[in-house]
């Protein structure tokens, strides 16, 4: 089409010289066979259409879809067709930072950022009226209904939080916003959160409650360790027959291990030069 094109336009010149320098009936049916060529010549070209690689294009007839074109090339296609640029290459899109009760009512701030394409290019301009900004409303949405569906923390529970279960969060939120952007002919490949955080007015009382919570479980931690290691002791003294101890002797040194053990701080060794009934 483009060489038809070409020849016709150059063919139509060279009869409009030719009937330039004719008279008579000859010379008006090459001025009409000029205005033919040429007419043809520019539809010819006029439906050529380029397609980039990472684009489609829409075709469009008297308001009526045609079809894609998805190929990269140059293309030929209906010269009154209209073709309209849609970009099929993967985008990322990142959501404001939201403001969110989560599902124990604590104000949180969430925001997340979402990978997508279009795949079906005909929904993508005829179901709405700008995609892009469609994928923000609904990814926005989508954010609010999951951070508000699910706790910032387990504290210790067997339940899926936000902070704790990132990667079940993020699966839960891809097939929410699947859900709500397929009309639009939109995939959504990955979404992932950016941000996670207690909102300024509780961070700070929340933040000691985490602090107190990491506390006890050190605290513990330490005790756990400690009554095993006192344990430990004792059975070997009884074994070897190091020292015979009685109930309250035990009692004893039970109380000074586990003092020793559990201390935040160093302590003062004390030698004891009596007995423990005197």
């Amino acid at each position: 089409m483009l060489v038809l094109g070409v020849i016709l336009v150059l063919g139509g010149i060279g009869v409009a010289v030719g009937a330039s320098r004719l008279t008579g009936a000859t010379s008006v049916i090459l001025v009409l066979l000029t205005v033919v060529m040429e007419l043809g010549g520019v539809l010819a070209l006029g439906g050529l259409t380029s397609v980039s690689p990472g684009h489609a294009r829409v075709i469009q007839l008297f308001g009526r879809y045609c079809g894609t074109i998805r190929e990269p090339g140059l293309k030929w296609v209906n010269p009154f067709t209209r073709r309209i640029v849609v970009s099929t290459r993967i985008r990322n899109q990142e959501s404001a930072q939201l403001k969110v009760n989560d599902a124990d009512g604590n104000p949180i701030e969430i925001a997340a950022v979402v990978v997508w394409l279009v795949r079906d290019t005909a929904n993508a301009i005829y179901s709405v009226d700008e995609v892009t900004g469609f994928v923000a409303i609904q990814m926005e949405t989508a954010v609010r209904h999951v951070a508000s569906s699910y706790p910032y923390d387990n504290r210790g529970m067997d339940r899926l939080s936000l902070r704790d279960n990132a990667d079940e969060i993020t699966q839960l939120l891809s097939a929410e916003l699947t859900k709500r952007v397929v009309l639009a002919g939109v995939d959504i490949v990955e979404t992932r959160l950016t941000r996670l955080s207690y909102a300024p007015e509780i961070a700070q009382t929340m933040l000691r409650q985490q602090q107190a919570s990491a506390v006890i479980g050190a605290r513990a931690r330490i005790v756990e360790g400690a009554v095993g290691m006192v344990r430990t002791a004792l059975e070997r003294l009884q074994e070897e027959g190091v020292v015979e101890l009685d109930e309250e002797r035990k009692a004893a040194m039970v109380s000074n291990l586990l003092v020793v053990l559990c201390s935040e701080q160093a302590t003062q060794q004390v030698v004891n030069t009596g007995s423990l009934y005197q």
